[in-house]
């Protein structure tokens, strides 16, 4: 079997990326294991990483992206197409895999099979984040639900939102993603730093960010050697150029001065820091799933997330972390609170957090999982 994944966030020469970059990189160098094949083609709009490149067995495939001041997702297609068929040529392409808007100008009958996995897409973030969907983009995304062969969802609640937006007739099939335990231990017993509050995501709005910062300065009047660490890429828009510089302008200098921005960081970075920190904090206000919290829990951490459907498909409240709302600071304040003047609930939230991932989210059982989907409709 030969896949091809779409994606720009392959986490390759240091590139920036995210979740689902990681995502396929970790499912993809699994499977090669298992002796399927298995390329990826991205757009890039730098001329130094456009060619061929190997990780691991996987085949990445980088092109540059069209110069066309319009229209250019529709010409970024044709270049991945005729990639494709040149894969193609050096070995049968049996399924090609991609996110939400993959398919849009691809066409509908192809000689693979189109897979979509759906990790989140514009209808799902716009609706449930109660904003307006842009025409081109919802145009774009039920162009590419009409070609798709297959669906997988990364949730149970992104699958049928998802759904129940688009109407689509095809069923879809729910497997989480997973992490390399073997990375995501602390066999090093690195030493926690008493008080280090944890964040990682896109500093953004959407991951509550704003909420959280705030939230700090309620911690810090109660613990006043709290710190709070902020890892991920900055954010910005037509109107907010650094969320970061926005963000700083609403904090308190004297909570300013204990706030770190660290900025994107290597993947192999991320256990480290998991490990050194007290607790870990995720106040976002939607989500498709929850990587994040799937790797603090595998590092035994007691975790504050939000009571949104994906993060409460992966982790139980007061169980193995402790639910907040996230559009309150209150609340998120005393949920950390909370864990960091309680020692014996910070111990029994991680002992059952560690416990409840390994069972949930083991890498052998979900690339089977994927292994199975992919031989049904080959």
């Amino acid at each position: 079997m030969h896949l091809v994944f779409l994606t720009n966030e392959y986490p390759y020469k240091a590139l920036p990326h995210g979740g689902i970059g990681t995502f396929v990189q970790n499912l993809a160098r699994n499977l090669v294991k298992k002796g399927i094949s298995v390329s990826v083609i991205g757009i890039t709009s730098s001329d130094k990483n456009i060619g061929e490149e190997l990780d691991e067995g996987v085949k990445i495939y980088s092109i540059k992206q069209s110069s066309a001041k319009f229209g250019k997702f529709i010409f970024n297609s044709f270049r991945i197409q005729k990639k494709i068929k040149e894969i193609n040529k050096i070995l049968a392409v049996d399924i090609v895999e991609g996110s939400e808007l993959s398919f849009a100008f691809l066409p509908k009958r192809t000689f693979y099979k189109k897979v979509i996995r759906m990790h989140g897409g514009h209808h799902f973030f716009a609706i449930t984040l109660n904003k307006k969907t842009a025409f081109w983009r919802a145009f774009q995304e039920k162009q590419s639900f009409k070609k798709a062969d297959a669906l997988i969802a990364v949730s149970n609640y992104v699958g049928e939102t998802t759904q129940q937006l688009l109407q689509f007739k095809l069923s879809f099939k729910t497997i989480y993603n997973f992490i390399d335990f073997g990375k995501f231990n602390n066999e090093n017993e690195i030493k926690q730093e008493l008080n280090a509050i944890l964040f990682i995501g896109t500093i953004c709005e959407k991951k509550g960010v704003k909420q959280l910062v705030e939230a700090f300065s309620i911690v810090k009047k109660k613990i006043p050697n709290a710190t709070l660490h902020l890892v991920g890429r900055d954010w910005s828009n037509n109107t907010i150029k650094s969320y970061i510089n926005h963000i700083k302008t609403i904090i308190p200098l004297e909570d300013l001065k204990a706030i770190k921005f660290y900025g994107t960081m290597p993947y192999y970075a991320i256990p480290e820091i998991l490990a050194k920190a007290h607790v870990c904090v995720y106040p976002s206000h939607m989500e498709s799933f929850g990587l994040t919290l799937v790797e603090a829990m595998a590092m035994h951490k007691p975790i504050v997330y939000s009571n949104i459907p994906p993060f409460n498909e992966i982790i139980t409240n007061e169980v193995s972390g402790l639910a907040c709302n996230p559009f309150n600071s209150n609340d998120i304040a005393q949920k950390i609170i909370k864990i960091l003047i309680n020692k014996e609930l910070g111990i029994k939230l991680s002992e059952n957090a560690k416990n409840e991932v390994i069972n949930k989210f083991s890498a052998t059982k979900l690339v089977k999982e994927n292994i199975n989907f992919y031989n049904s409709i080959v």
